[in-house]
């Protein structure tokens, strides 16, 4: 995995490994005013595909509880309406209660009478830090079953945790730009009052519209899920350009009284 600060890409898939693979298509309802896919777009199509692949797997017997720690996107070409797309899903690093799962995003760019100039193949490449719980969400060791299809998938078998992005956030006053309040909607959780992925980066798109020069070329979205955020909690967004890259966090009242930090966020353009 990259350390903090740098970029390196995320590792190719093993030759010899098996993978998950489906076919889908870009819907409206996930693209900006400049056709390109958002990244609370790409979050669905992550959840989607990884869904899938748990349905046509044993894991949805055995494993079938996991959440997210860590969301890569690295956005090399973006997708882009009209386009199929085809995403291929594999286990890059795990260890007994981890997982780093992979996902390739592969578009096929169309036309038509809406946006006729044809534009490049969209190329996303992702990775997730996927924790297996069980059904009390306390971390639990990944079944035996299951340990031994992912091993087959990678050679890195001690995966181990280490943040991407800046954990505290700055104080108000050494920063240019006031916190905002964003306000969350009931459709913005999922049937276990849990925070949606693609809701966290909806947030952060809220903010890019500020920044479009950070999406114009290739770039990297880096978001870690520190705290859950509950129904009816008020969130307030705490925000840093630093060069080339914009840092966010996303905060809610702590049990002190405080702000607590819920969810960091990072993205940067990726060095040519």
């Amino acid at each position: 995995m990259t350390n903090t600060g740098q970029y390196a890409p995320l590792g190719a898939r093993k030759p010899t490994a098996r993978f998950f693979a489906g076919d889908y298509r870009v819907r409206t309802g996930d693209v900006d005013q400049d056709m390109r896919v958002r990244l609370d777009g790409v979050a669905r199509y992550l959840q989607d595909v990884a869904n899938d692949n748990i349905a046509e797997s044993t894991f949805a017997e055995t494993d079938p509880f996991w959440i997210i720690r860590r969301t890569v996107i690295d956005v090399l070409e973006p997708l882009t309406w009209p386009s199929d797309f085809r995403m291929e899903r594999w286990c890059g690093a795990l260890s007994t209660r981890w997982t780093g799962m992979r996902v390739r995003i592969v578009g096929e760019s169309q036309t038509n009478r809406f946006n006729p100039e044809p534009r490049p193949n969209g190329l996303i490449e992702t990775e997730a830090f996927w924790i297996n719980v069980n059904d009390s969400g306390m971390p639990s060791r990944i079944s035996d079953g299951a340990l031994d299809i992912l091993t087959q998938m990678t050679d890195e078998h001690r995966l181990r945790w280490k943040s991407m992005n800046p954990g505290t956030a700055p104080n108000p006053e050494d920063i240019d730009s006031p916190d905002r309040e964003h306000v969350l909607r009931i459709t913005d959780f999922d049937p276990f009052k849990h925070l949606n992925n693609a809701a966290y980066l909806e947030i952060v798109e809220d903010e890019l519209v500020d920044h479009p020069d950070l999406i114009d070329g290739p770039h990297r979205a880096v978001i870690e899920y520190l705290r859950p955020i509950a129904p009816d909690t008020p969130v307030r967004v705490r925000r840093s350009r630093d060069g080339n890259r914009l840092l966010m966090w996303i905060l809610i009242p702590g049990s002190d009284g405080t702000l607590a930090v819920a969810s960091t966020v990072s993205v940067a353009t990726i060095p040519a």
